[in-house]
């Protein structure tokens, strides 16, 4: 099966009711884990890759890897998907090189840390859905500024600093015409998200319910969102780890997430814990070992294992093989006829 328009796993999980995981990769094995466990629960699958994650495997090694895992099992729908894209260069460039759906992340500026004007945000990632439209491929922007640096990216801060605004998000909806839409609500990047369990003080849902009651046709998304499990962290930790306590998004407030028009889920950092963690357990335990396949092969298995549970808590579980997958060729016409406008004037209608 040729890699999947995201537009349209979107689109079906809107029609049955449940959330997509969009888990980074940045090797083989991650990649592999992934797959393993969408066919083990046979899900449909968003499988990203970031800007350091293109730089550190190199564009086409990461590609290839990818297409591999959708030639190998055909029966998966999978989406191809450019993580926190911070320029149009950068979108312009995973969409040539066969990604089917990119993220503009107009939020930040160039520098992937400094905020950006409202109007900036627009204007640029209006350019990026022009040329993306064109060419059937899907779209991500977001709105308010998420917490946190991972991978490089990011404003710092909790991430209450920038949540928001439901009247900018309806008309960065209609200016731009985004597929997806990223909303920040108190979510943050990296491991270290909350001190506590996270309540309506620091995790906004009313605002997430607010902003898809007023954009029922724009998909939303939720960054951020490992959970950091303690028995994650308590394995790095027990085999010589050093991890400050920390908590992650309940799955509970995600699944409200996803019964609110949340569509797609981004999960990294649980799966970098799982990894870690089981590389840690074999150091630990079999310090005579030294081929790689001796302690990547039970780190692959445990991401499988974290991977495999997501699908099935955001309920993309049993659903590859609903819908037949269509050509991106579709989605150019789909695209150009109108008939795939989410623009709140539009879409209502």
């Amino acid at each position: 099966m040729p890699l999947v328009s995201m537009r349209q796993l979107l689109d079906e999980a809107a029609k049955g009711g449940y959330g997509v995981g969009a888990f980074n990769v940045n090797n083989m094995e991650q990649i592999q884990a992934i797959v393993a466990a969408a066919v083990e629960t046979k899900s449909p699958v968003i499988i990203q890759a970031s800007r350091g994650a293109r730089k550190y495997a190199e564009d086409r090694y990461l590609f290839h890897l990818i297409l591999a895992a959708s030639e190998l099992h055909p029966e998966i729908p999978i989406a191809m998907h450019q993580d926190h894209g911070n320029s149009y260069e950068t979108c312009k460039s995973a969409i040539e090189l066969g990604y089917t759906s990119v993220m503009m992340d107009g939020s930040l500026k160039d520098d992937g840390k400094t905020p950006a004007t409202f109007e900036e945000n627009v204007a640029v990632t209006k350019k990026v859905v022009e040329f993306a439209h064109a060419r059937g491929v899907t779209v991500e922007g977001e709105i308010g500024v998420l917490g946190g640096v991972e991978d490089g990216h990011g404003a710092g801060g909790t991430g209450l600093e920038h949540v928001t605004d439901p009247d900018q998000a309806v008309e960065f909806a209609e200016r731009t015409g985004v597929d997806a839409l990223a909303i920040a609500i108190g979510t943050s990047h990296g491991a270290y998200k909350f001190t506590k369990k996270p309540d309506g003080s620091v995790l906004k849902m009313d605002l997430l319910i607010k902003i898809h009651n007023r954009l029922p046709h724009t998909h939303l998304v939720m960054h951020g969102s490992s959970s950091v499990p303690k028995d994650l962290q308590d394995i790095i930790n027990q085999y010589g780890g050093k991890l400050r306590q920390t908590w992650g998004v309940p799955v509970e407030e995600i699944q409200l997430g996803i019964k609110n028009g949340v569509r797609k889920v981004n999960v990294d950092t649980d799966n970098r814990l799982a990894m870690t963690g089981a590389i840690r357990k074999v150091f630990a335990e079999q310090p005579e070992k030294f081929d790689p396949r001796d302690y990547l092969k039970p780190a692959r298995e445990a991401m499988q294992k974290v991977v495999a549970l997501r699908m099935t808590q955001f309920g993309q579980a049993g659903h590859a093989g609903d819908y037949k997958p269509l050509a991106i060729t579709e989605f150019i016409k789909g695209y150009a006829s109108g008939a795939l406008d989410t623009r709140p004037s539009v879409a209502k209608k």
